[in-house]
């Protein structure tokens, strides 16, 4: 089979739905199918004359054999391409739906909507990252569920947590610096524990919304909190490891989550985690693998978290508890035959 994915540039950008294309294009062709990585240059979601041309482009020097698979960041791009796609049986990529997007304008919230209700009609197809995603897009869009196909993300084995041994409580939270992150809402829920040990690292890319990535140092700054607040940026590799290794908590605000791999990830190494119920994420977490405040309660998550920094021996019930639920997560290589067979291999 031969594939070829369509994405905006770079690739390489550290963020979970990029993580997930990766690991899917890696895990075909080790099955022996060939996969074309399209890149397309411009703005996204917003597509601007850049990203549109850059679409058309693309889709003109696609080769009559190959399957065209576009990620739903991409696919406001090919407004207005509907036939085409419709003609080539192009098959969408949606982690979520991009007017879903925590912190848009109306405007703005209603042009997404309406591309994405246009073309998500002229697919041949939709692969979505969770139940509950397919269930939002049937709801919001009326996709038919007989159209939709759930391939969840996988997980590595990795080695488990050991936690900081130090009197300052760790808590790492991983999320690109956007607004449905809720980056700013953890600061919030942490900046009340004034009287216990802690401190934060966000792991994330700055460059999806630089204003509202400068926004959380000037809040942290705000909320006299900036000395326990650490804002790592992208971080991949074995410096990523060290941080899960040398954390006590995973927590993530977030208003809405496709999957969760970064939960997933931390459930596999046995984070107790403290999490909003935002999108797919809430499902990933047994009640006594750590804590799901419901989204956007400041005073909940707060509530929450002072329990766990202030009880070393809750949290290690906690991790016994994520620990035994990130082992029955499933493998890289077992989505990934998942994902060829929704492609129809």
């Amino acid at each position: 089979m031969h594939v070829s994915l369509i994405v905006p540039a770079p690739f390489d950008t550290v963020s979970g739905g990029y993580g997930y294309d990766r690991r899917i294009v890696a895990g075909l062709r080790a099955l022996g199918h060939v996969v074309d990585v399209v890149e397309l240059g411009g703005q996204f979601p917003h597509a601007d004359a850049t990203a549109r041309d850059a679409a058309c482009a693309a889709w003109d020097r696609l080769t009559p054999d190959t399957r065209p698979v576009i990620d739903g960041l991409a696919l406001p791009a090919f407004a207005g391409m509907d036939d085409a796609l419709a003609a080539r049986r192009a098959i969408g990529l949606i982690h979520h739906p991009t007017s879903l997007e925590t912190g848009l304008s109306d405007a703005d919230q209603s042009a997404l909507h309406a591309v994405e209700q246009r073309l998500f009609n002229r697919l041949t197809k939709l692969i979505v990252t969770s139940d509950t995603t397919r269930e939002q897009v049937g709801q919001v869009f009326g996709i038919a569920a007989d159209r939709m196909v759930v391939v969840t993300p996988g997980t590595d084995d990795a080695e488990r947590c050991r936690g900081s041994g130090g009197r300052a409580c760790q808590i790492l939270s991983i999320g690109t610096l956007l607004p449905r992150k809720g980056h700013d809402l953890l600061m919030r829920a942490l900046a009340r524990l004034f009287d216990l040990e802690w401190h934060l690292t966000i792991v994330g890319a700055t460059d999806r919304d630089p204003v509202h990535a400068h926004g959380l140092e000037s809040l942290a700054e705000e909320l006299n909190i900036s000395q326990k607040v650490t804002f790592a940026g992208e971080v991949t590799d074995r410096p990523l490891d060290d941080l899960w290794q040398d954390s006590d908590i995973f927590a993530l605000a977030t208003y809405y989550e496709g999957y969760g791999m970064a939960v997933a990830e931390a459930l596999k190494r046995g984070l107790p985690v403290a999490i909003t119920a935002g999108g797919a994420a809430a499902a990933l977490v047994d009640i006594e693998a750590g804590v799901v405040c419901p989204v956007g309660d400041v005073d909940q998550l707060s509530k929450a978290l002072r329990r766990m920094i202030f009880s070393p021996e809750l949290r290690q019930e906690m991790a016994e508890a994520s620990w035994a639920s990130g082992q029955k997560l499933p493998s890289w290589n077992t989505q990934a035959l998942q994902f060829a067979s929704a492609l129809g291999a």
